[in-house]
């Protein structure tokens, strides 16, 4: 076992942190379920897929039964979206369930070793479960920060396997010595295709948990840049795919794909699917030009705030308590996965603080028909814009905003701005209501 440096937090923070995570921080109640109730959370987070890049998203050449199985089981939304068109951001605002613009941590940090990274003072969701008792794992990619300080185990998690960087080589794990990947805190090298090593650890986590309430978090980097080719059995799929490039990304997301099907085998195996809520969506866009990802039929792709790298693969399942096989296109976005996984396990999210995300479980199980959210806010530097109903504003800081109907121009072509002004006075006037709540920018 490695020795593990522990940074202390505040006494005043820890202690309203275990009284939120005990129930204790909303005025009290009966607590959490007893351990054999309560409800797992398995969430896997894609890097750089594209919104078509499932079979049950459309796509005619990929091949992803695993995941789709989850849509098939479970809820697969057709409007979920992310907070930031880049990986980082995406993450910090899933891992404390805030818009990331309000604690200035709105673009991808520098690389490893700079010291930046997820601010202390934010409470995580590893955090969060951790202090309500259960098992604690990330299995992947973490990109919020590289110092000890910063480290997933300072922020929660029992365990780490993974690197911290943003991304990393699929067949040489010694090719960036300044961000290998580790077991907690020590160097692993091994010839295994990195894919298939973190499907591997998230496996044995489930099984080594299955007698306690887990939280495991596996943030695959596929299908983020380099282009790696897997074993063959993957490439072997796709023999009839004469564009290298485009086989060997769909080669590295059938990797991850026989990844997921292999931890939902895991839990099945375990006992568990009936009390295990299972999360999967992408960072962020896919970045076209640079993995041949595909957003159709969503304009632009990571980076921008154009639908193509804001709207996501969004599902959810949980077996038994959420309908199967639904297709909802009310929007949501990532940071609501933060307050819909501590409501599932019946434990409170902090109550000191602005959250943002809400609890889903009411939307989808039928108690509230209503729409989520009023309006949702993106801001990436000079980019900006909003959501309301199926209007979407889109300001890129030096021209004039746009205006677009999704409800019937989901690929933002046609720009309604000029005959409707009204709606584009509005969005304005929320947007700059909700910037105002912001701080700029760490780095």
């Amino acid at each position: 076992m490695s020795s593990r440096p522990i940074v202390p937090r505040t006494g005043l923070l820890w202690v309203l942190l275990l009284l939120h995570a005990c129930g204790g921080g909303s005025g009290g109640g009966s607590g959490p379920p007893a351990p054999e109730e309560r409800t797992n959370i398995i969430l896997i987070i894609a890097d750089d897929l594209g919104y078509a890049d499932l079979g049950v998203q459309g796509s005619p050449d990929v091949l992803s039964p695993h995941v789709d199985s989850l849509a098939a089981g479970g809820v697969r939304f057709t409007s979920g979206y992310v907070s930031s068109p880049e990986c980082s951001p995406t993450r910090a605002g899933l891992m404390t369930g805030r818009y990331q613009q309000r604690f200035g941590h709105e673009f991808n940090p520098p690389r490893p070793p700079a010291g930046f990274g997820l601010p202390l003072a934010e409470i995580t969701l590893a955090e969060t479960f951790k202090a309500a008792g259960y098992a604690t794992g990330l299995v992947g990619k973490w990109h919020l920060g590289s110092e000890a300080h910063f480290h997933p185990l300072n922020r929660g998690f029992d365990e780490f396997f993974g690197f911290l960087g943003g991304s990393h080589s699929y067949q040489d794990w010694s090719s960036d010595p300044a961000d290998p990947v580790v077991r907690d805190f020590v160097p692993v090298v091994e010839t295994t295709y990195l894919t298939d090593a973190f499907t591997r650890e998230a496996v044995s986590f489930v099984r080594r948990h299955k007698n306690e309430p887990f939280f495991l978090s596996l943030t695959y980097n596929a299908v983020h840049r380099p282009l790696e080719t897997p074993p063959r059995r993957y490439m072997d799929r796709f023999a009839d795919v004469a564009d290298l490039k485009r086989k060997k990304f769909l080669a590295m997301l059938a990797a991850m794909d026989d990844g997921v099907g292999a931890v939902l085998d895991a839990v099945q195996a375990a006992g568990a699917g009936q009390k295990t809520l299972v999360i999967f969506h992408s960072d962020n866009g896919g970045p076209t030009s640079l993995n041949t990802s595909l957003n159709t039929p969503l304009r632009g792709e990571k980076e921008q705030l154009w639908e193509g790298g804001i709207r996501v693969p969004f599902i959810v399942r949980w077996d038994g308590r959420l309908p199967a096989g639904l297709v909802d296109d009310r929007p949501v976005v990532q940071l609501d996965l933060f307050t819909t996984a501590l409501a599932a396990a019946g434990v409170a999210p902090p109550d000191d603080r602005t959250i943002d995300g809400v609890n889903l479980i009411p939307y989808l199980d039928g108690t509230n028909p209503g729409e989520p959210h009023a309006t949702l806010y993106w801001r990436s530097g000079s980019l900006s814009a909003a959501r309301k109903g199926n209007w979407k504003l889109v300001n890129d800081g030096q021209n004039p905003s746009q205006l677009f109907d999704l409800a019937g121009d989901i690929g933002e072509t046609t720009n309604l701005a000029h005959s409707r002004p009204e709606v584009v006075s509005e969005l304005e006037a929320e947007l700059a209501t909700w910037q105002a709540e912001l701080v700029p920018a760490l780095w």
